[in-house]
């Protein structure tokens, strides 16, 4: 791309530096689960994303909370630029405009991999959980790694106040979205958000949230009668662990093996997953798709 210099490539989403402090990311139709690439395009689903994102984006502008977001159209974001920083262990307070390394998951249900971490004890599949759990996981390393409150500090050079700013920020964008989400059936499950410092140290809302990606979301209705319907990418993992895959990848990655290609998708399941993105923009946000 002419003027465009390329700096990262995801597993969904390109990163371009456009050279004026901003970035512009680009939304392809790629889907991935369990840290791999699945060989199959998924319709429409770049542009939902994006478009998603770029609506929470919007109203949190509303809430008057800070973020990156300056512009979207179709699968493309233009967002100001955060610097990433090579060495995070030589942060300080004085250190500005750069991007907090770690990803902070909020949870409100017992679901997904907290599941498989608390499970046992009386503790069932679905429960509302009594508290929100606001979880710390690593960002720039290879795989992501939980990390203790105290940790997360220490790496992303916050102080205690600092990084309760960041808690109450998630709390209050997520009391939100669930608030918007109920009015169109659909229960916020949990979710990961990710911010950085501007030049004034401000806090600011990066990256992209709020869509079947990043984000787990429930049938409200069917919830009540005590289903879980996947409304996420979540469907396609559940697809991948139903026909085994899962459990053969998980064994080579125990046994330190090499790991099996994750096969494509069938046709008809592709559908299926693009048009249940479809379906979530629209449920999401409230409006049309075209």
């Amino acid at each position: 791309m002419e003027g465009k210099e390329l700096m990262r490539k995801g597993k969904v989403k390109e990163v371009y530096d456009l050279g004026n402090g901003m970035l512009e990311f680009l939304f392809t139709d790629n889907i991935s689960v369990f840290d791999k690439i699945i060989p199959t395009s998924i319709r429409h689903k770049g542009e939902v994303l994006c478009r998603t994102s770029a609506f929470w984006f919007k109203k949190c502008e509303d809430m008057g909370i800070k973020t990156h977001f300056i512009d979207a159209h179709k699968n493309t974001m233009h967002v100001k630029k955060f610097d990433i920083i090579k060495d995070y262990s030589k942060i300080d307070k004085g250190t500005k405009n750069y991007v907090i390394p770690l990803e902070v998951i909020a949870r409100y249900y017992v679901a997904g991999s907290f599941y498989e971490r608390v499970k046992g004890d009386g503790i069932k599949y679905g429960e509302k959980l009594p508290e929100p759990v606001i979880e710390f996981t690593t960002k720039f390393e290879e795989y992501d790694r939980m990390l203790s409150e105290e940790e997360a500090m220490r790496i992303a050079g916050l102080d205690k106040d600092e990084i309760n700013e960041i808690k109450e920020a998630v709390l209050g964008i997520d009391g939100y979205m669930n608030s918007e989400v109920e009015k169109r059936g659909l229960i916020h499950v949990d979710g990961k958000k990710e911010f950085a410092f501007d030049e004034d140290r401000n806090l600011v809302l990066i990256d992209t949230f709020g869509t079947p990606d990043e984000d787990r979301f429930w049938d409200k209705e069917k919830y009540n009668r005590g289903e879980f319907e996947e409304l996420s990418k979540e469907f396609v993992r559940s697809y991948y662990k139903e026909t085994g895959y899962y459990d053969e990848l998980k064994r080579a990655r125990e046994n330190n093996m090499p790991e099996p290609p994750i096969p494509p998708l069938p046709d008809d399941m592709a559908e299926k997953v693009s048009e249940l993105y479809v379906l979530m923009y629209k449920k999401i946000t409230g409006m049309k798709f075209r």
